[in-house]
């Protein structure tokens, strides 16, 4: 199975933003490679959120480009078999954080948000991983810092995307 069609089971299964996720389910329908980076239509991601529900925290990045403070994740690649790989390898890749497990249950949300172009939009597929006891984070290429905020601190310091993100979680967990 491709990573294109990954996407589409895992959107087809997706419960919940049933607008937005058809709107996902549409642009790929339409964009055979609107999984890729250079679809300049648009295309998806794969970020996850890095929670330490045992000490109630999250691990967030300022991202080097946006400076902003956010979960885990970008761009899916070739060698990516699924969207849950994709997202785990990014935040694996961000963090520096060996062992990271994803929560189960599939994606947590859905975000859409405008990116400068030559693109227009990440369609965001945003999973949920666990951080194993006794993490310790390592900064990569990609970020400014690397930051563990206790859950009421991330209003404070994230927009409302990683805000929704980090309520969905904490639901599920």
């Amino acid at each position: 199975m491709s990573l294109y069609d990954d996407a589409v089971l895992v959107l087809k299964g997706y419960e919940g933003q049933e607008e937005l996720r058809q709107s996902y389910l549409d642009h790929l329908a339409a964009r055979p490679d609107g999984m890729w980076k250079a679809c300049d239509a648009g295309h998806l991601t794969a970020s996850a959120l890095v929670v330490d529900p045992e000490h109630g925290r999250v691990l967030l990045t300022l991202h080097r480009k946006l400076r902003m403070w956010l979960q885990m994740g970008g761009h899916c690649e070739p060698g990516d078999a699924t969207l849950e790989a994709a997202a785990l390898r990014e935040a694996a890749e961000e963090s520096g954080i060996a062992g990271l497990t994803l929560l189960p249950g599939g994606p947590v949300r859905l975000d859409r948000h405008p990116i400068p172009a030559p693109c227009h939009w990440h369609y965001d597929v945003q999973y949920a991983v666990l951080a194993p006891p006794g993490a310790v984070q390592e900064i990569s290429d990609e970020s400014l810092d690397l930051r563990w905020y206790a859950y009421d601190e991330v209003a404070g310091v994230a927009d409302e995307s990683v805000v929704r993100l980090l309520e969905a979680t904490r639901a599920r967990l």
